[in-house]
């Protein structure tokens, strides 16, 4: 999926528009087929992750403060990383992501 993205945004720069809209309009999508195909990779990455975590036998745990992450927490979003308390305090910018 991520790579018919990255194609399909490619082939929008292909088309040789004429006027000033048409070259507007495939620009824009230009740019929404790279990001998607961005967010698609990150989110690939992420599952990735969790995989690796499972084999080494660690998923589930914290990688911040090693405790348990909630079972619904990782239900809604399996390749989570991090437990809630842990989530917040990064998204608040008290924690610095690690590369784990």
């Amino acid at each position: 999926m991520v790579t018919r993205t990255e194609q399909d945004g490619r082939a929008a720069d292909e088309d040789t528009a004429q006027d000033i809209a048409d070259r507007a309009a495939s620009s824009y999508n230009k740019e929404f087929l790279f990001h998607q195909s961005n967010n698609d990779r990150q989110l690939l990455q992420m599952v990735e992750g969790a995989l690796s975590r499972i084999r080494e036998g660690s998923f589930g745990e914290c990688i911040s403060c090693g405790k348990d992450i909630n079972p619904k927490r990782l239900e809604a979003v399996p390749w989570t990383r991090h437990c809630i308390e842990c989530q917040e305090k990064l998204e608040q910018g008290i924690l610095e992501e690690t590369s784990k």
